[in-house]
């Protein structure tokens, strides 16, 4: 997979093919994206995992949005990927970052065997928690290199989430849409933080928030 992407292959997105195109992934790792495609395309007949509408250009607004968080993060062996629903990002990344041990946290329990079918099906080593993410025992993981979180939550409530499973080195990455600036705004009567936003390739009006040196503020 690339390290540095193009923007523009990455908004041309509108299928397997030009994900392939823009990511440069593997046949194999293509091959096991397309059963997770595939696998979702036949749950969501019966399980709401995403929406309906957004199903129709998911290789763009699901599938890359999860997959251009892979080469974020150079060194990650143990990432938490929390309220992973139908496994963006984490099985992406898991499935384009095969160094990564991943741990996908998710409370609905159709949405876990979801998650549970497709590790099966495309051969993918990540572990699921059927849990909320306040139950999960952080001595199960030891402190995670990276949590993400996709769609989850507000900014201030994520940061509670994560802190409890977090170590003194862990890097969060949220990608947020336009409420971004508000949520920062309001996380920072709470916490002490560093940021850095990237722009997201898939939204204009998108950010991805990396966060370390998470504190409560006093």
């Amino acid at each position: 997979m690339k390290n540095r992407l193009d923007p523009e292959l990455v908004r041309a997105i509108d299928g397997p093919e030009t994900f392939q195109a823009a990511f440069d992934v593997s046949r194999e790792t293509m091959a096991r994206l397309q059963i997770m495609h595939d696998l979702l395309g036949h749950w969501q007949k019966a399980t709401n995992l995403i929406s309906q509408k957004s199903f129709a250009d998911c290789w763009l607004r699901h599938f890359a949005d999860s997959a251009q968080l892979a080469p974020l993060v150079h060194e990650a062996p143990v990432w938490v990927d929390l309220g992973s629903g139908a496994g963006f990002p984490g099985l992406v990344v898991a499935l384009l970052r095969e160094d990564v041990a991943m741990h996908l946290v998710e409370s609905n329990g159709r949405k876990a065997a979801f998650l549970q079918t497709v590790c099966r099906e495309a051969g993918i080593g990540a572990t699921i928690h059927h849990c909320r993410a306040e139950a999960l025992n952080p001595g199960d993981l030891g402190p995670p290199d990276v949590i993400s979180a996709r769609a989850l939550a507000p900014l201030n409530e994520l940061m509670d989430l994560a802190h409890g499973l977090a170590g003194p080195y862990t890097q969060f990455i949220f990608p947020k849409g336009q409420h971004m600036v508000e949520e920062v705004e309001k996380s920072t009567k709470y916490w002490n933080f560093t940021e850095n936003q990237i722009k997201s390739l898939t939204d204009p009006h998108g950010r991805i928030l990396m966060i370390s040196g998470l504190t409560r503020s006093p």
